[in-house]
């Protein structure tokens, strides 16, 4: 049985006045190891939900395949020690699985851990399309509409989350996790597996923007992306060699712009 995303667990409270016993909601992270044609690409802790969408965006996001249809006969296996995702791989896509292979088990703060060779952290991106306008407004409000999403957050207090925002929409849909890479993957593996194109909204976060979150929204083809905090400087020179919009400080109804400003416009009918 795969393993609830989260579990109670007891506690002490100090405070400065006082010691209680308390009862907090934790969320779970188990080694999930991602296995194409019986063969380990990577393994990572991540969160026991929505592992599929977990396995598929991670496939797409790092290039083993290049569309959903690529992937075959999903399989989710339990072990004593974690879960294994198996996929059987289509149209000789074999070559691109020894590419990006991973040998090292990469911690949940990092996207990159584990990638054997320099080249392959400094892959070649492809540019984005021109994409849709979103209205200051829309940037404003993205981190707290995402705020209001985020069930397992609410629990525990210890999970990050992706979320995609359509013009005039809203926050459509959204995927969380203890890694800020693995809750994308989530996303984008949602998002293929559903058919939403990449490229008709934004991709927003509640963390900070580094470079394997870059490079995974570039790959699936994101034009803007958003983050309640700051991007690194090899972040912003990523989004801006692809021609992707960045806005970071998004919260207390603001934000900073950083590349690419005209796809945030000041109303819906600036759109051309």
């Amino acid at each position: 049985m795969v393993p609830r995303p989260h579990s109670s667990h007891p506690g002490l409270s100090v405070q400065p006045d006082r010691a209680v016993t308390v009862h907090r909601t934790l969320p779970e992270e188990v080694a999930v190891a991602m296995v194409f044609d019986g063969s380990s690409a990577a393994v990572m802790m991540a969160t026991p939900a929505d592992v599929q969408d977990l396995a598929v965006g991670f496939a797409l996001s790092e290039g083993i395949v290049t569309a959903p249809d690529q992937l075959d006969g999903f399989e989710l296996a339990e072990h004593p020690d974690g879960l294994e995702a198996r996929f059987w791989l289509r149209n000789d896509r074999a070559e691109a699985l020894a590419a990006r292979r991973r040998f090292m088990a990469g911690p949940v703060g990092c996207g990159l851990c584990g990638i054997d060779s320099l080249q392959a952290a400094a892959r070649e991106l492809p540019a984005v399309s021109d994409g849709p306008r979103f209205t200051r407004a829309e940037v404003a409000r993205a981190t707290d509409m995402l705020r209001g999403q985020q069930p397992l957050h609410d629990q525990t207090h210890a999970t990050h989350a992706a979320g995609f925002l359509v013009p005039e929409q809203g926050i459509t849909l959204v995927r969380e996790d203890v890694g800020r890479h693995n809750a994308l993957d989530k996303l984008i593996g949602a998002m293929a597996r559903q058919g939403v194109d990449p490229a008709t909204g934004a991709v927003v976060m509640t963390s900070r923007l580094s470079v394997e979150l870059v490079q995974k929204c570039a790959v699936a083809g994101v034009t803007t992306l958003i983050a309640v905090s700051a991007p690194t400087a090899h972040a912003l020179r990523l989004a801006d060699g692809v021609g992707m919009t960045l806005a970071a400080f998004a919260r207390g109804g603001g934000f900073d712009i950083y590349s690419h400003p005209h796809r945030i416009v000041d109303e819906v009918s600036d759109v051309a």
